[in-house]
């Protein structure tokens, strides 16, 4: 039998494992779009609806508050840390599995766009869904939106206000 703070250890290390593959991902996309969709008219995959089109911003989601990098940076320090702590904080028992599984999807989402604004000074973004107009968007952005619907859904209606108290107001975990 596996002593409690070993296997909390494991359970660092997949979540660590986790983040790098996932950042992994989103940055070869991303090397993928710059390689094959800079200066194209970009690819139909479902014509009307679905199409890869290579874009540069500077900005946040919808280009909001372009070319603000240390705000950006500020910003993706501070969410950093708060998953970090919130993780750390999260007690070790197979019903917060999910939840701490899911916050390291969201660090892996917020990672993998610093990486582009401090590298590349944009974020590359390339799936665009044009039967809806949406923003054209990229993997890393997929993790942070389904990570934060899910998060949202699992402290409504799968964790207890009890549990969610107790888990955060203990000093150690």
């Amino acid at each position: 039998m596996e002593s409690k703070s070993l296997k909390k250890r494991n359970r660092t290390l997949l979540a660590i494992g986790v983040v790098i593959l996932l950042v992994i991902l989103d940055q070869i996309t991303k090397w993928l779009a710059v390689t094959h969709l800079a200066n194209t008219e970009g690819i139909d995959l479902i014509s009307g609806v679905l199409r890869l089109e290579y874009v540069e911003n500077t900005g946040t989601a919808f280009s909001l508050f372009e070319g603000q990098f240390v705000l950006f940076y500020v910003i993706t320090i501070v969410v950093s840390v708060a998953i970090i702590l919130c993780m750390k904080r999260l007690p070790y028992n197979k019903k917060f599995n999910m939840a701490y599984f899911l916050l390291a999807v969201l660090l892996s989402g917020a990672l993998g766009n610093f990486i582009d604004r401090v590298f590349r000074k944009y974020v590359v973004d390339f799936i665009y869904f044009s039967l809806i107009d949406f923003p054209v968007f990229n993997v890393a952005d997929i993790y942070v939106t389904v990570t934060v619907v899910m998060i949202i859904l699992l402290f409504i209606f799968y964790y207890s206000d009890e549990e969610l108290t107790e888990a955060f107001s203990k000093k150690e975990q």
